[in-house]
């Protein structure tokens, strides 16, 4: 497979941080700018939309991959509702 970030020139470490940020905490696209640029990392807002954008559904794949990695080798469970009160 091609490298997705072999045309940028920042590096996949701060593209995945600043996507994951995004994506798995309740921030907007501004609060992940100011988080960044408090670890000193100055990128636009429009910049984290773009790779959001282009690499959002890469790294979805792959973490869904990863959990359904995860589960075919554990057992599963089920639970089960035995009585319900009102």
């Amino acid at each position: 497979m091609k490298n997705p970030f072999r045309y940028f020139k920042t590096l996949p470490e701060i593209i995945r941080l600043a996507v994951m940020m995004y994506v798995c905490f309740p921030l907007s696209l501004r609060n992940v700018e100011d988080l960044l640029h408090e670890c000193g990392i100055d990128i636009s807002y429009e910049t984290i939309r773009f790779w959001w954008n282009r690499f959002g559904p890469l790294f979805a794949f792959k973490i869904r991959m990863k959990r359904a990695a995860a589960h075919r080798y554990q057992p599963q469970w089920r639970w089960h509702l035995d009585e319900v009160f009102a």
